[in-house]
């Protein structure tokens, strides 16, 4: 497995999908639904996950695909929020900014990655909540797992007090930044603005108001030889920022959207292509609701179990001493 891009991957399939509108005032990539049918959107969302769990299993990316019954979680598609996995065996629950996000966490999903490969240990902190400290996974944080540093664009979904505690806990330096859309909205998820990848990094840097951080970002990216491909305003509302490179049966791959793919152009696409193929998928209906492929994505960077004589999982909560 590649130190950087996963080989497996989680997906969600939603069967109730609709754009959240408890999520809209902070969210400002979400868009309007237009007047359909709710049924027709979730039918129309669930086809659309399904077609991206084909397209990654087509390469060779192995698909742990989750049915969400449930009609009270209308994001639920997007389990990078609440979830992530790292090398070592180690697995992070987060805490979710919106109320009705919070059940999106599912022991199912906890159950079958322990079953299925070599977990350590849990570190859970969704106890953070009601303290209103909030920290929305990969999506509020883009992980460099080479260099060990935490991307994070300062927003409602990125507390200060979480992002710490995760760095000390997996070993990562945080480099946190303010980072504004055309209208001076903060960006509610560094995940719409930034993709990490092994050789090269798509990274929305005009959006980031400080000139000083930006060059220093962009300075951190490039290291390891990495080559800096900058987005602009109009390619980042176009969610070509939002993807994530997978680790294929035969190369390294970009899971993205037509939509982000499209607005690309083809200096950047020749740089992208040395060293990914590109797999574009449709998800209009999912874009409605504010994210994109890499947002419909949780990696899996641990190790698969070759036998059932395991030690157990360590399950803690990580909640500082001077809350609650």
């Amino acid at each position: 497995m590649s130190n950087h891009a996963p080989s497996a991957v989680v997906l969600v399939r939603p069967h109730h999908f609709t754009p959240n509108p408890a999520t809209v005032a902070d969210n400002t990539f979400q868009t309007e639904a237009p007047r359909r049918e709710r049924s027709e959107l979730a039918a129309q969302a669930h086809a659309e996950v399904t077609a991206l769990a084909e397209a990654l299993t087509s390469v060779g990316v192995t698909v742990h695909l989750f049915e969400d019954r449930d009609q009270t979680r209308p994001d639920s598609v997007f389990p990078n929020n609440w979830l992530s996995t790292h090398a070592g065996g180690h697995v992070a629950l987060y805490p979710m900014f919106t109320p009705n996000r919070r059940t999106e966490r599912r022991s199912d999903i906890i159950e079958m990655l322990k079953e299925q490969y070599r977990v350590q240990d849990v570190i859970d902190y969704s106890g953070l909540e009601p303290d209103g400290v909030f920290l929305e996974g990969t999506g509020a944080m883009v992980l460099d797992h080479q260099n060990r540093v935490a991307y994070v664009s300062r927003s409602n979904r990125a507390d200060p007090i979480a992002l710490e505690r995760f760095c000390t806990n997996f070993g990562y330096e945080p480099m946190a930044f303010d980072a504004v859309d055309e209208d001076g909205a903060a960006v509610y998820h560094t995940n719409v603005l930034m993709c990490v990848a092994t050789e090269f990094a798509l990274v929305g840097l005009e959006l980031i108001t400080s000139h000083t951080r930006r060059a220093e970002v962009a300075a951190r990216l490039a290291s390891r030889r990495r080559t800096v491909i900058p987005l602009s305003r109009r390619q980042v509302r176009e969610f070509a920022g939002n993807a994530i490179e997978l680790d294929g049966s035969d190369s390294r791959v970009l899971a993205l959207s037509r939509r982000a793919l499209a607005s690309l152009e083809p200096s950047q696409v020749a740089i992208i292509e040395r060293s990914c193929t590109l797999l574009p998928v449709d998800v209009p209906t999912i874009e409605l609701a504010g994210g994109s492929v890499r947002c419909m994505i949780a990696g899996v960077h641990l190790d698969r179990r070759t036998t059932s004589s395991e030690p157990p999982v360590r399950q803690t909560s990580s909640v500082p001493a001077t809350l609650g």
